[in-house]
Order: structure tokens, then sequence, then C-alpha cells
């Protein structure tokens, strides 16, 4: 049997979990606190669950869970808005998240977290480094982020919806090429993260300038391009180089272990290491 990896966007899956467990609790937007214990019982089980789910749906050679470091990464310090506004994860959800892990391990799946870096590049560092090898990874998550990432050893599955996320999906989506996705959000930017683009383009337009001239670096050096897009680009050159970078998934991040350490242990395999 050949090599499959699946990485595990941790928080994006605890995250989601938790919010559903919360719901019933709710009362004005509130969580009381005779009832935060039950909605955390509930989400360990229920990530206990999904990572069961998740395994049997996907049939890995190779698992890990992936958690964001604890402390703002190299974004928040090239840019303080980033992520401005966005809901935090609650303290006690926070506190929980040791014991997750200690479930997730009691599956056989570890879990890495950094000290300085986001899920998103540790992931995107490990699904080149084993798609480099011509192996299969998979990464769990509903972060578009990585659709970027999507080619013919690298795959993303959304687990609550149980669908895979092609390049048919990204095409009809974004009409764009996955490869083309972090130029398309440079020019239109990512509201989500509070990342600056250039405004007045937005999707339709960055779509058809892609795949008109095929990359940013061809738009900018266009000499037939409209002279209200032009002066857009040119008026908006410094939001275009930041977006550029806050975009860019990191591939070079140091990881410190290799497959044989995040291994299943019945998983049966030839592998060479």
């Amino acid at each position: 049997m050949s090599v499959h990896v699946v990485l595990i966007d941790a928080m994006n899956l605890i995250r989601r979990i938790y919010a559903v467990q919360e719901r019933p609790f709710l009362l004005n937007n509130e969580l009381a606190d005779n009832t935060k214990q039950q909605v955390l019982h509930n989400t360990q089980q229920a990530c206990n669950v999904a990572l069961n789910n998740i395994i049997e749906q996907t049939s890995p050679t190779h698992a890990l869970a992936v958690f964001d470091s604890l402390t703002p990464g190299w974004r928040y310090q090239l840019y303080p808005d980033y992520k401005a506004g966005r809901k935090k994860m609650p303290q006690h959800l926070a506190d929980t998240l040791p014991s997750i892990q200690d479930g997730f391990m009691e599956q056989h799946v570890d879990s890495l977290i950094s000290e300085t870096d986001e899920a998103d590049d540790l992931i995107a560092t490990l699904a080149i480094k084993v798609a480099l090898r011509g192996q299969k990874v998979t990464i769990i998550s509903t972060d578009k982020c990585f659709l970027s990432l999507i080619g013919n050893h690298i795959h993303v599955y959304d687990y609550f919806n149980r669908r895979q996320l092609d390049e048919s999906y990204t095409r009809e989506k974004f009409d764009v090429a996955p490869g083309q996705l972090m130029e398309l959000w440079t020019l239109t930017g990512d509201s989500t993260n509070k990342i600056p683009g250039v405004p007045g383009i937005g999707q339709v337009t960055a779509a058809a300038l892609l795949n008109k001239y095929g990359s940013l670096q061809a738009i900018l050096n266009a000499s037939d391009i409209k002279a209200s897009v032009r002066d857009k680009l040119a008026k908006h050159h410094d939001d275009i180089t930041l977006a550029k970078k806050l975009l860019q998934l990191k591939q070079d991040i140091p990881l410190g272990f290799n497959l044989k350490d995040i291994r299943l242990p019945l998983a049966e395999f030839t592998e060479s290491q």
C-alpha cells in the first residue's frame, strides 16, 4: 500500500465542533459558567468521534493534527491588523486543548504545535515535502487557503460536508486554477483575514485578468490593460506587495521529524525512509 498522509487543521476542526456544541446552551450570546464543563466535555467527545470518522473516511497510513502557535506569528508583526475583529477562542476552550490532544493521541494521532508559525504554514510545508516524494496528502480543513495547494498529490477534504474540494470546485467557485488563487486574493484582498487588496477590483475582475494574462506579474507588466485598472494597480502597489507576503504559505519550515514518526500503527504499506 502506498503512503497517504492526512494532515488535520486542528483548530479549524475543533472550533467548528465547539460552535455546534455551544449553540444550544447560549443565552444572549453568552455561555453560563455552570454549562461550560458540559459543553467542553461534549466538544472533546465530538472531536474524538470526528477523528475516528476522518481516519475511516480517508484510510491514511500517516496522520497528524496541526495546531496554531499560541502566540501571534510573523504575519501579525508584518501587519498588526491581520485577522482584526475575528472572534477569539474562548479561554475555557483553549485550556481544554491539551485534553483534546491527549484524546487524539489515544487514537495514535500526534499533535504538532509550533511556537512561532501558523498551522497553515506548517501544513503547507509538510504537504509539499510529502508531495515532492510523489506521495499522497489529504488536508482536512475548510480553510480556503489550502485550495491553492491542490494538485496531483495534494487533496483537500471538507469533513463537515463530506466532500473533496478539487480543481473543479476551485474553478467553479473562483473561476481560476488552484495555483492562481493566492494571486486572485492578492488583487481582491481577503476580508476573512482583514488583508487589504486593490480597492475596486473584485473577484470577477481579478479572475478575468488572471485568465487573460496568466499571472499577477504579467498583469502588472501588461501594456494593453484598461487605464482605470492600471491606475488602481499603480496606486495600490504597496497594498499588493503586502497582501502577497501575507497570503503566501511558507513551505520551508524546519519540522524536526519524518514520516515514520506519524505512522499509524495498523497501516500496512511499503515505505522508504
